[in-house]
């Protein structure tokens, strides 16, 4: 087996470990393989690939798209550390609105499985970080949603607070006011 997956107490969310072989010269490790992750529940159908470059303080989220352009995420980090953080959006799941947030690093190469329905944000926690994710919808303006970052109905226990933020999050609405999953 080349993945470890372990769920993290929200139905469908997982931590996806890689088995990495290092050696003098460096490290190989596979990213994704189809039949590990379809026998471990994660069918996915990846048709997107993003890959996001972000100072120290850099918060983006929490984004989410609505159906049919909903998106499932295999986030993980390539250079650097971020806290990555995902919301249960689904109305019907028993842990509809909580969150869970993890450290992805290049040097745990963990990654985080988010199956569509969720909200998804991270804030870069080393000078720099590269997060790199498939997704298994494509980028749709249109279905395009979020909820701030700082919302307190939420409470999301972001490690730091002095963050650099976009224009576009600072203004997102509140879980209250956002357009959810229906």
């Amino acid at each position: 087996m080349s993945f470890t997956f372990k769920e993290l107490g929200i139905p469908g969310l997982a931590l996806v470990q890689p088995r990495v072989f290092p050696d003098e010269r460096g490290f190989f490790l596979e990213t994704y393989k189809r039949s590990e992750f379809a026998a471990a529940g994660i069918g996915a159908d990846f048709v997107q690939d993003n890959h996001s470059r972000s100072s120290r303080g850099t918060l983006r989220g929490l984004h989410y798209q609505l159906p049919p352009f909903a998106q499932g995420k295999l986030v993980r980090v390539l250079l650097g550390r971020v806290w990555d953080v995902a919301v249960d959006l689904r109305p019907s799941s028993p842990t509809f609105r909580r969150w869970l947030g993890t450290e992805l690093s290049d040097e745990n190469n963990a990654m985080l499985w988010i199956p569509p329905g969720f909200a998804h944000g991270f804030v870069a926690l080393s000078e720099t970080a590269h997060l790199a994710y498939k997704c298994t919808a494509e980028y749709d303006k249109a279905s395009e949603r979020g909820i701030r970052w700082d919302d307190t109905e939420l409470a999301v226990g972001w490690p730091i607070r002095e963050v650099l933020v976009s224009p576009k999050d600072a203004s997102l609405p509140g879980l209250g006011e956002a357009e959810l999953f229906g």
